[in-house]
């Protein structure tokens, strides 16, 4: 018979995933970079200070989730503070936290790997660019109108363009919020450490289909079809990485260069949807799920709307997405599941969220939650006996 499965509970597989990820990541970047001549690095030490602030991040979300639990069970001073420690042994045992802790250097392993990769693509492949095939291949899908353009004419090039221009840049933000959030108050620890690895993989597709098809995006390869725009926070990026990427071709070995310009496929559309699916198959709640979908769609028309990508490219994305997914869901074997809300006795006091697991291969469904709330157990010693 196998165990009961808890909130808490993970596999020794689930822990594996996030690890082979960043090792094969690794691997490809080193061989890279060798092949480019240039040294594995982590320019102005960007992956290195986002991995302390997400660290930081996450032992403060930890706390206060171990704050909010405790005072679920009372605010008294001496029976929260009880209740506080009750919850940290429960709650975050060390197995835990170790795989947390896995997790969230997994995913920084990888992500340093792939800006890496990132940055040798104008070596490895160089004179290599489909900018022009991409482009043609749109306009066909358009009656010969750049996407672009109809955009900018539907949306205009006002207010538009500073609310895309807001949602675009999010997306750094986004991503190490939505991995600590997973990591600490994800309904299971594996469905955290199955979104991490979702994300590296992200990652390590998106670098390998910047090699099979180099690209510099339509604001890059034809600007001039985006001079109606405003300056915004977007338009501000764009010209930074530019700059990067022409003081990386001049001297790839210099101190801190590095160059992050690259359109096949769209690893905003990707990791936005990736994280829109995992809002659903974690058991998030309704509204959390509808704004990652408006976050998925405002995403994907920015990408267009300020050049950074072709409509390929983001179709590309999706594709990287789901095939995150269906890899991570295989090495971390996580199962999918889903949510409802439930109604319990009025005098119980508050909704209590039950998952409902699929079936595993064998036909097993793992128990529902143990436990209960207040007043369960005096339900129990009143009900009358059926003897």
């Amino acid at each position: 018979m196998r165990p009961a499965v808890t909130p808490e509970s993970f596999t020794r597989r689930s822990l594996v995933g996030g690890p082979a990820v960043a090792i094969v990541t690794v691997l490809m970047a080193r061989l890279g970079t060798h092949a480019a001549g240039v040294p594995f690095r982590d320019p102005n030490n960007m992956v290195g200070r986002r991995f302390i602030q997400v660290g930081c991040l996450m032992a403060l979300l930890v706390a206060l989730d171990i704050v909010i639990r405790a005072g679920r069970r009372s605010w008294r001073p001496r029976p929260w503070l009880a209740a506080m420690r009750a919850v940290r042994r429960e709650r975050w045992t060390r197995r835990r936290a170790a795989a947390v802790a896995i997790a969230l250097v997994s995913f920084h392993v990888t992500y340093l790997a792939y800006r890496n990769l990132k940055s040798m693509v104008p070596l490895l492949r160089p004179g290599d660019l489909f900018d022009r095939q991409l482009a043609d291949f749109e306009r066909g899908l358009f009656a010969g109108t750049a996407p672009a353009d109809l955009l900018h004419s539907i949306l205009g090039t006002g207010a538009a363009a500073e609310i895309l221009s807001a949602v675009y840049t999010s997306f750094i933000f986004l991503v190490p919020v939505s991995l600590a959030l997973a990591l600490v108050f994800s309904p299971s620890t594996q469905g955290g450490i199955f979104y991490a690895a979702a994300l590296s993989i992200n990652w390590a597709l998106g670098a390998a289909s910047y090699l099979v098809l180099p690209a510099l995006g339509p604001i890059y390869a034809a600007p001039a079809g985006f001079a109606d725009l405003p300056a915004t926070g977007a338009s501000h990026l764009q010209g930074v990485l530019l700059s990067q990427r022409l003081e990386f071709l001049s001297d790839p070995v210099a101190a801190n260069a590095h160059q992050s310009i690259a359109a096949f496929g769209s690893l905003h559309t990707s990791i936005v949807f990736t994280a829109a699916v995992a809002a659903h198959v974690l058991g998030l709640g309704r509204w959390l799920r509808i704004a990652a979908w408006v976050a998925f769609g405002l995403t994907a028309v920015a990408t267009i709307y300020f050049g950074w990508h072709y409509v390929v490219d983001a179709v590309a994305g999706l594709a990287i997405g789901l095939t995150a997914l269906a890899l991570a869901r295989s090495l971390t074997g996580f199962e999918f599941r889903t949510v409802r809300w439930l109604r319990i006795p009025k005098r119980a006091g508050m909704p209590v969220r039950v998952t409902a697991a699929r079936p595993g291969r064998h036909g097993h469904v793992p128990p529902g939650p143990t436990g209960g709330l207040r007043g369960d157990d005096d339900e129990r010693r009143n009900r009358p006996s059926r003897r």
